[in-house]
């Protein structure tokens, strides 16, 4: 019996260094998760329409400069890209790495981002990031929205700023639409896509946009097999909106896994994501 220990012992001594680097491994190598959205409310103009997501890069870098990044970001040939909040990090700010990850990106496509709450902790930090991304042609969305133009159809574009930049949001906070902009989804007929970095704020999209990419969940963090993400901010254990597609009502919404780390620094079983998402109408042949 004592043999039998001491065996198992040092099988999961040995073990050890091949978990690690695995976990290592799963931090640093790139997905790129399809998603098509079948939605007959989508003009035809618009099937085949790709929407490449950048979310929640929290200041990291894949490859020198973020070529590895770059390079499958330009392999999706994604007609725009949406960078939906925390492209910086509170805790170890660097705007200028971020803004190089821009400068870059936006001769791929063009650009269209959203804050998130690593953001709003950083005030003076976000002034010259977000001054910074318009210098480089990004469109920065604060609770506004723009047109999207193909052939003779359009389709609505809104970005919301995280709740964080609002002040009235805090202790005692009552749940209030306002309060979070959805005011700025325009009430019109087009199709309308919001960008909008939490995903527990779902109950307020549905039915005002037919469309939601989120992240801010940073895919439950960890990863279990048959029980899926364990922690996410916002949500708490065992998060309902953490990755992948979700449908509430009439809205679907896109929660990506994000791409860097903050407060807890690795993931496990939960690799790096782009997400890459194809309108379809679906009337198209």
């Amino acid at each position: 019996m004592t043999e039998m220990f001491l065996l198992l012992g040092i099988l999961l001594i040995l073990t050890i260094p091949f978990v690690v680097l695995w976990i290592i491994r799963g931090n640093k190598t790139l997905e790129t998760d399809f998603i098509l959205i079948n939605d007959g409310k989508i003009p035809l103009d618009f099937s085949g329409f790709k929407i490449a997501q950048i979310s929640d890069l929290h200041d990291a870098e894949f490859g020198e400069n973020n070529e590895q990044l770059l390079l499958q970001l330009k392999k999706t040939e994604a007609d725009i890209i949406v960078i939906t909040g925390d492209i910086i990090d509170s805790r170890r700010v660097d705007v200028k790495k971020a803004l190089d990850f821009a400068k870059q990106a936006v001769a791929i496509a063009p650009i269209y981002y959203v804050n998130g709450n690593n953001e709003s902790r950083v005030p003076d930090a976000y002034k010259e990031l977000k001054s910074g991304l318009e210098a480089y042609g990004v469109t920065v969305l604060e609770n506004s929205t723009v047109t999207l133009r193909k052939g003779i159809s359009v389709i609505s574009l809104t970005g919301i700023s995280d709740p964080k930049f609002n002040k009235k949001i805090g202790p005692g906070w009552k749940r209030n639409p306002a309060d979070i902009h959805i005011d700025a989804i325009p009430e019109n007929k087009n199709y309308k896509i919001l960008l909008a970095h939490r995903p527990e704020y779902i109950d307020y999209y549905a039915g005002n946009a037919n469309l939601v990419f989120s992240g801010h969940a940073h895919g439950g963090q960890f990863i279990l097999p048959f029980i899926g993400g364990i922690l996410a901010p916002g949500q708490g254990f065992f998060p309902k909106y953490y990755d992948g597609l979700y449908e509430y009502g009439s809205t679907k919404m896109i929660v990506s896994r994000g791409l860097g780390n903050s407060s807890f620094p690795f993931r496990v079983n939960n690799k790096p994501v782009i997400v890459l998402t194809e309108l379809n109408s679906v009337s198209r042949p």
